[in-house]
């Protein structure tokens, strides 16, 4: 490894930044939040019997979701203005795959939203608002998890328009954390839809 390519990397990064912590905070308590409460609504049905309603409580969990990924996405960008470019980046090429990656990423989250539709997006399963069949189509199938990774790429691609190397590192934080997030999700979405199936086969 090129020790003079990594000394120059660490040179225009700060880890000990306030607003790189901030960051990091919120990259990593966004999907633990969401997780948390989402199942602890499963178990209990606390938020339905709070408001009302299992639509209600979901679409007031969908708000908080949106400002929890709004202020992410603003204290990921102050870590980024607060700390230098990296001349390496500073280059069409890079910005314009950066902009290819914004496009692209907004596709797969505005398709993945359509597809799902509010409820469906935010958790709508951990309410017992279940969809009648699996949605396949696109953007599903190109990944299966759509949403995740479109941000992903929205984040990827903001850090080289930026030419900011701090902003590939919190890049690398919200993929990691969304593969840990997607580990529990997925086979847990999967036995409440089991649940269903063994209970209209009981019926």
């Amino acid at each position: 490894m090129d020790v003079t390519f990594m000394k120059d990397v660490l040179n225009h990064i700060n880890l000990h930044d306030s607003s790189f912590f901030v960051a990091v905070i919120a990259i990593i308590f966004n999907p633990f939040f969401w997780n948390v409460v989402a199942r602890w609504e499963h178990r209990t049905r606390g938020l339905t019997r709070l408001f009302g309603s299992p639509y209600v409580a979901c679409y007031c969990l969908g708000f908080v979701i949106i400002l929890l990924n709004v202020y992410r996405s603003h204290s990921m960008t102050v870590a980024m203005k607060a700390q230098a470019r990296w001349d390496m980046l500073e280059r069409t090429d890079v910005f314009c795959a950066g902009v290819a990656l914004m496009v692209f990423g907004t596709v797969l989250v505005v398709s993945s939203f359509l597809a799902l539709g509010f409820i469906g997006t935010f958790l709508g399963d951990y309410f017992g608002i279940l969809m009648d069949e699996r949605v396949t189509g696109f953007p599903f199938n190109i990944t299966e998890n759509p949403m995740y990774w479109g941000s992903t790429a929205n984040y990827l691609g903001l850090a080289l328009i930026g030419a900011s190397p701090i902003g590939l590192v919190l890049t690398g934080l919200v993929a990691v954390v969304y593969s840990v997030a997607i580990r529990f999700e997925g086979p847990f979405t999967e036995q409440i839809y089991e649940e269903r199936s063994h209970r209209s086969k009981r019926e």
